[in-house]
């Protein structure tokens, strides 16, 4: 029988190469629902290649003009209920989560209180409402599978170790579009510079925050979650190559890494299709082609993110929502070409420096910090 998928972000990066592993196994995996932002055009080819039974728009002007094109009998809803029935209806057995930003909590939430196992592409899920998250994940024994190739990493070191084993986890990061830059060589570089990722085709946004380091601060704050471990375990290195996803030391000082070339559609893959393996549309790793590999300290006053991340995280409570939208209003800012590279940190340091974070917010205290956090930044 094929397996449902829903997917929330289909028309984005990694919600476009999630399509790419099920079209390449189609007898595997049937497509039960599409949501997408703006690009409309692209969300209607996916509908006429897979043929979803439910599909979700930004608006309600956007769901007229796409009932007009799909075939009779397709659901069209939208708007930030719409993407929560989506989540959390139908017959899909697995939501892949890809929204980018903190509006995929919601629907996240609602995936897992239905019962329907979660393919989390989303960060700010995490960062923002980890403790929600994983406590529910529990009540309703519903899987929660990381696609950030880091964490897939981690989730396959520890897969039949015992978790009190576990010494160390080190998250790999490729240094981003500026790697082999001094900071004070960061003044005045531009947007089209700061896009061009020399490893990884991710989106706009993702690709600022690899550049800056925020996207790896992100996934500091989403390990905590996902493995249940202190900041004190947690390291980052900096890694160019980006072969060795990410690696585990245990007690005895074994280390486990994953390796692999940098293509997404792996880890993607693996989250849909665990226990199992199947065969990836993608390039088969030769070490001996590869040569070498380097590894780099991480160095926090180079990437003050990475500073700023562990200490909202050891903060608690609502500073990592402060942190994560702060970060999201910056790099917008930033794209939109209104501050400079090097006022996305600054942003992010002044609003953690206003922010008194709350501990264990609920739902309505997360929406709160997240306003006054977007609010302040936007200012600032």
């Amino acid at each position: 029988m094929a397996k449902k998928v829903t997917i929330l972000g289909s028309t984005g990066s990694i919600g476009t190469q999630t399509l790419d592993v099920i079209a390449n196994d189609r007898e595997l995996y049937e497509v039960e629902g599409l949501s997408a932002g703006s690009n409309i055009a692209l969300l209607l080819e996916q509908v006429d290649q897979f043929k979803p039974k439910r599909v979700c728009v930004a608006s309600a002007a956007d769901a007229a003009e796409v009932k007009l094109h799909v075939p009779a009998g397709t659901e069209v809803v939208h708007g930030e209920q719409g993407l929560i029935d989506l989540a959390a209806g139908g017959q899909s057995d697995v939501v892949v989560t890809a929204i980018v930003g903190s509006r995929g909590l919601g629907a996240t939430l609602a995936a897992i209180e239905a019962g329907k196992s979660v393919g989390l592409a989303n960060k700010e899920t995490l960062v923002t409402a980890g403790h929600l998250v994983m406590s529910l994940a529990k009540q309703r024994s519903v899987s929660i599978m990381p696609i950030d190739s880091e964490h897939s990493a981690i989730f396959q070191c520890l897969n039949g170790e015992n978790p009190r084993s576990i010494k160390r986890i080190t998250l790999t990061a490729s240094g981003g579009s500026f790697r082999d830059r001094s900071r004070d060589e960061l003044a005045g570089v531009t947007v089209e510079q700061a896009l061009k990722h020399p490893n990884w085709s991710m989106g706009a946004k993702i690709t600022i925050d690899s550049a800056t380091m925020a996207n790896k601060g992100l996934e500091v704050i989403e390990a905590r979650w996902l493995y249940d471990i202190g900041y004190d375990d947690i390291d980052v290195v900096i890694h160019p190559e980006s072969i060795i996803h990410s690696y585990v030391e245990f007690e005895d000082h074994s280390v486990m890494a994953q390796l692999g070339l940098p293509d997404m559609r792996v880890p993607i893959q693996y989250a849909l299709t665990y226990p199992e393996r199947r065969p990836t549309p993608t390039g088969r790793l030769d070490l001996v082609k590869q040569g070498a590999l380097h590894f780099r300290e991480m160095d926090e006053q180079r990437y003050p993110m990475m500073r700023l991340a562990y200490a909202a995280g050891r903060a608690g409570g609502t500073a990592t929502t402060a942190f994560n939208a702060a970060n999201e209003v910056a790099v917008a800012r930033f794209l939109q070409g209104e501050i400079g590279f090097l006022d996305i940190d600054r942003i992010v340091e002044t609003v953690l420096e206003k922010h008194a974070p709350i501990a264990n917010p609920d739902q309505a205290t997360i929406a709160d910090a997240d306003a006054w956090a977007r609010m302040t930044s936007s200012s600032a």
